[in-house]
């Protein structure tokens, strides 16, 4: 005999699960509190299991027995809205929730353009965004607080599937006053020695730092790092004031908060490059809504977009 519990009872332990607090669970489902909890203690009572160890203020964290119990709770869940769109035929028609991780240096110049198009072709489908660095957005995808994450697969690990989107070379920036700048026609290709007696603006992100510091020792430079920023827009304004290069993968329009701008310049070495994906938890199941937007990205983003 099966147990007698319902997927409104797993849903409402999932999204307690997630968030650690009963109340905040109840408004992000908009329900009462009292029916989450009252929900929570029939789902214990039903599997003999304590699945939250209850602290004070209605937050909560999950016991070793509930931890495991989620881990199997959530590819339930998705195979369940999976096996529900496939009934009411939403192949063509989606609608529903998803939450997507960004990297934070994508998302500004990459994600308006992604999300316009998808509303227009999805308008029932209800999207969230969580931006955030490559270490954040891997360890959101894990704990469940998105469902997809479009990134670089820097520091990714076999615990994640991939949709690959482009394949990203870096390249050093410069401002447009620079003896590289190219003076209108264009900037000529150069080997990254060649910035080496100069300053240097680091971009300062868990695994993007990795990165480049690998591309400077395959290059046999070492890099006089003047300033290190975590956040992208302000590197490319200092190199845009003439205070120093960095190194990059993403190219976007020359412009800059200040005003000022700065040039890709290209680079003659032979440095890996980097994927842009969209990722997800290999245990995990994309949902139909999931594989639109990961299809949409590729149109807009990938080579021939």
């Amino acid at each position: 005999m099966g147990l007698d519990f319902t997927l409104v009872q797993l849903r409402y332990f999932q999204e307690v699960a997630r968030r650690e607090h009963m109340t905040e669970a109840a408004k992000h489902l908009n329900v009462t509190q009292s029916a989450i909890s009252t929900a929570m203690a029939q789902l214990e009572r039903t599997l003999g299991l304590d699945l939250f160890i209850r602290q004070r203020n209605r937050s909560v964290v999950l016991s070793p027995a509930g931890k495991r119990f989620l881990s199997e709770v959530t590819p339930f869940l998705e195979a369940s809205d999976n096996l529900g769109e496939t009934a009411l035929g939403l192949s063509r028609h989606l609608s529903g929730d998803l939450t997507v991780g960004v990297f934070s240096p994508i998302a500004p110049t990459r994600l308006p353009l992604i999300h316009d198009e998808f509303e227009k072709r999805y308008p029932d489908v209800r999207v969230n965004y969580l931006e955030a660095d490559l270490h954040e957005l891997q360890q959101a995808l894990v704990a469940g607080h998105c469902d997809i994450a479009l990134t670089y697969t820097l520091g990714l690990t076999d615990r994640f599937d991939t949709y690959l989107i482009d394949v990203v070379r870096p390249h050093a920036l410069v401002s447009l006053s620079h003896r590289l700048g190219g003076g209108g026609e264009g900037p000529r290709p150069i080997r990254l020695e060649e910035l080496a007696e100069e300053d240097y603006i680091q971009l300062d992100l868990p695994f993007s730092r990795q990165y480049y510091d690998e591309l400077f020792r395959i290059a046999g430079v070492t890099p006089k790092v003047r300033h290190r920023f975590s956040g992208y827009e302000t590197v490319r304004s200092f190199v845009a004031m003439g205070l120093g290069y960095s190194m990059l993968s993403q190219s976007v329009s020359s412009g800059t908060y200040i005003g000022s701008k700065t040039v890709d310049v290209p680079l003659l070495d032979d440095f890996p490059s980097i994927d842009l994906a969209l990722v997800w938890p290999t245990e995990l199941r994309l949902s139909r809504r999931a594989q639109a937007f990961c299809e949409l990205t590729r149109e807009i983003l990938g080579p021939e977009g």
